[in-house]
């Protein structure tokens, strides 16, 4: 198992060093245009291995040569949002750093798994389907794990209960109009309904939607990554593992929810061949209003591409 994680900054490096942890593969590619930086990262992390136990070959470049033959490729290479950014707003620059990332990965690695972190989400994972040629089910977006898990770690702060017992769902795009679903939303397989009042829940799926910012005003000059990329590599492991997981990622859609050529966050099942299935939940009227204006806003900025 050979995985290439591109882009070294902090999502990156943070997931490299968790697939190493985990010892998800034989050997971790570490690439990044800057020089020396995923060299020394990649060194570094290596030289962890006699600590941890781990025993996964590491190697940092800046040459898409050393790639050749990845069995998955995450994807995180982009700039990060900034205080008063919005993430559409890093679209135009994005786009273009994905593309050529796309162009170059999937040259050299022909029958790789794709799995897209850079913002804007969804339709960065467009663009890398778009320009890779893949089939649809390797092409795969990060974001519903992330939103879901946010949703998780707000209840639990909120109502004092672990983390682990917290069952819940975050669906489409990620962004502000991301559609937590609450009717689906457990504790200890208890609906949440009947732990807290309608304006807590309220207050709990606003702050869901502003959890990226939230982070980056915190931070000032940069964004959110323990949370990404430990995301990330759990879709990694699924992979991995074939552990057929059900989880939510950004999925090319074609009828599925009733929405056609367009990435938005929808539950997947996640094996050895990327996306083997996409399951439809049940969606009341509302629901499915909210999943589709989701849909229309990742629509809208796709039609502003220049591919």
């Amino acid at each position: 198992m050979k995985i290439t994680v591109v882009g070294a900054g902090n999502v990156g490096a943070t997931a490299a060093q968790r697939i190493i942890d985990k010892q998800l593969a034989n050997e971790v590619v570490l690439i990044d245009i800057l020089e020396g930086i995923p060299q020394g990262k990649g060194l570094d992390m290596y030289e962890s291995n006699p600590v941890s136990g781990a025993d996964t070959r590491v190697v940092g470049t800046n040459n898409y040569d050393d790639t050749a033959g990845s069995n998955i490729i995450v994807i995180t290479a982009g700039i990060a949002r900034k205080p008063g950014m919005t993430r559409e707003q890093l679209q135009d620059t994005n786009a273009e750093i994905v593309k050529n990332v796309t162009k170059s990965i999937a040259a050299k690695s022909p029958q790789a798994i794709l799995i897209v972190v850079t913002n804007p989400l969804d339709v960065m994972t467009y663009v890398s389907y778009k320009v890779s040629g893949f089939e649809k089910h390797r092409v795969i977006g990060m974001a519903g794990i992330l939103d879901t898990a946010r949703y998780r770690t707000f209840i639990a702060m909120e109502l004092g209960v672990s983390v682990e017992d917290i069952q819940a769902l975050v669906l489409g795009g990620h962004g502000d109009s991301m559609v937590p679903l609450v009717r689906y939303t457990t504790i200890a397989g208890v609906p949440i309904s009947e732990f807290t009042n309608p304006q807590t829940i309220e207050k709990l799926v606003k702050r869901t939607r502003d959890g990226g910012i939230e982070i980056v005003n915190y931070l000032k000059t940069g964004s959110a990554y323990y949370a990404p990329s430990a995301a990330a590599v759990e879709m990694v492991e699924g992979i991995v593992k074939d552990k057929k997981r059900i989880l939510p990622c950004a999925a090319y859609l074609e009828g599925e929810y009733g929405l056609k050529d367009t990435y938005i966050g929808v539950p997947v099942m996640l094996g050895k061949k990327g996306i083997e299935k996409i399951i439809e939940v049940p969606l009341t009227p509302e629901e499915k209003a909210a999943l589709h204006k989701s849909a229309q806003e990742v629509k809208s900025n796709i039609a502003k591409l220049k591919l």
